[in-house]
């Protein structure tokens, strides 16, 4: 009986494992075509935006455009990210396949007239969004709709910024590692690496960033690196704060949602046109690049900190990182006319560090930054990315993500001796 038992569970878990495959595959396929669709699209909009600075003019417009679309069509996929990690957290119901259009189209028009957001954002909705859809088709339950929603996650991560291991490790992590199954781990790196390679069959072209010096490591430059790293945490905090506060204050101010976007596209409008601050809306990705090699000036990172969280705050759409991108890699561009250390080697532990330090992920960032700049500056990127982390507070840009181990038992035990002392 035994002997006819094991060629039984043999069989079944060889199906099993093909059928995670074909949805890894499937996943892989959708996700990053859908992301690579957005990076043109994308792309696009900048260069008619630069092209034609007066757009910014219509910002207003479309800023109500995609108010009304979320109030009488979206509400149930406004949350955005947010609505990701609680159905991870606590599975209620498939993610509707709109959120992925919706985005889409929100985050387009947020760029083509001129605010200033991200991309993440935009990719990881549409990979959770595609990847929910599966859950029906192959009837899954409850635990597999999570490992679908880490795939998702995972897809469109990998796919919008070209690192498939971070893009794995983000997926785990951004939902907190020790509620993970092995499962999920390794079919996570399946699917990135496949929306990775969907990704290459497209006319698409990542953004290249180096540090060509990285200094000796030595006890003198390693110390340097702490209270450098500790900046980026407060950057991270700072702007995680600044989006929160301006979604509460339009909240609060404005009662009818689709008014939001557009008033906040009017007070933007006015202040990038008449103060000149194009540098500040988009993406910013020139900036970055830049700030490898020529120093930022000491308030770029605190612009772009403002502008971003009015934006995002106001109800447009789009992502947080590629501006954490530019606020970790200016600040520390800044830092090095004040620190003994190389100009890129500082605006590269910015880059992923700020982003660690705001999405409580140091992991997948050290991971990302070994990614895009080489191991040879992987211990300075580790420890930027930790002391960040550590450094960055309990409330990071997503209001529903769990924040554990170490970091939260350190803050919560903050918070006990500081009611004690009271």
């Amino acid at each position: 009986m035994q002997s006819l038992q094991k060629p039984m569970d043999f069989k079944k878990n060889i199906l099993l494992s093909f059928k995670w495959i074909l949805i890894c595959s499937l996943i892989g396929l959708f996700s990053g075509s859908a992301s690579a669709f957005f990076l043109m699209s994308l792309e696009w909009a900048t260069h008619i935006r630069n092209h034609n600075i007066w757009l910014i003019w219509f910002l207003p417009v479309g800023g109500l455009l995609i108010g009304l679309l979320y109030h009488y069509y979206g509400k149930d996929v406004v949350k955005g990210n947010n609505l990701l990690l609680e159905e991870y957290e606590n599975p209620q119901k498939t993610i509707p396949l709109k959120m992925a259009p919706f985005v889409l189209l929100g985050t387009i028009i947020t760029h083509l007239f001129g605010g200033s957001a991200g991309r993440e954002g935009t990719a990881v909705q549409m990979g959770g969004a595609i990847a929910d859809q599966f859950s029906r088709i192959f009837k899954l339950d409850a635990t597999d709709r999570k490992t679908l929603l880490i795939l998702g996650i995972s897809s469109g991560f990998a796919a919008v910024f070209g690192t498939p291991l971070a893009g794995a490790i983000f997926a785990l992590e951004v939902v907190y590692f020790c509620k993970i199954s092995l499962k999920s781990c390794i079919l996570s790196f399946i699917v990135a690496y496949f929306a990775h390679y969907t990704v290459g069959l497209w006319p698409v072209h990542h953004t290249h960033y180096s540090i060509p010096l990285i200094p000796e490591l030595n006890l003198e430059n390693l110390l340097w690196v702490i209270p450098v790293s500790a900046l980026f945490g407060l950057a991270a905090m700072l702007f995680s704060r600044s989006t929160h506060f301006w979604g509460r204050l339009f909240s609060k101010t404005i009662s009818y949602p689709p008014l939001r976007p557009y008033t906040g596209g009017i007070i933007f409008a006015v202040v990038v046109y008449y103060f000149g601050a194009t540098k500040f809306i988009g993406l910013g990705v020139h900036s970055i690049v830049e700030a490898f090699s020529i120093p930022s000036n000491n308030y770029d990172f605190l612009l772009k900190i403002l502008f971003t969280g009015f934006t995002l705050g106001a109800g447009f759409k789009g992502g947080e990182v590629t501006p954490l991108f530019f606020v970790g890699a200016t600040l520390g561009s800044a830092l090095s006319g004040y620190v003994p250390l190389p100009i890129a080697l500082l605006a590269g532990m910015g880059f992923v560090a700020v982003f660690s330090g705001a999405t409580h992920t140091p992991i997948a960032c050290t991971i990302m930054g070994i990614e895009l700049f080489g191991i040879e500056s992987a211990v300075f990127i580790a420890l930027a990315c930790f002391i960040a982390y550590i450094s960055s507070g309990s409330v990071g840009i997503y209001h529903s993500q769990t924040v554990g181990g170490v970091k939260h038992q350190l803050y919560e035990k903050f918070k006990r001796n500081k009611l004690d002392d009271f």
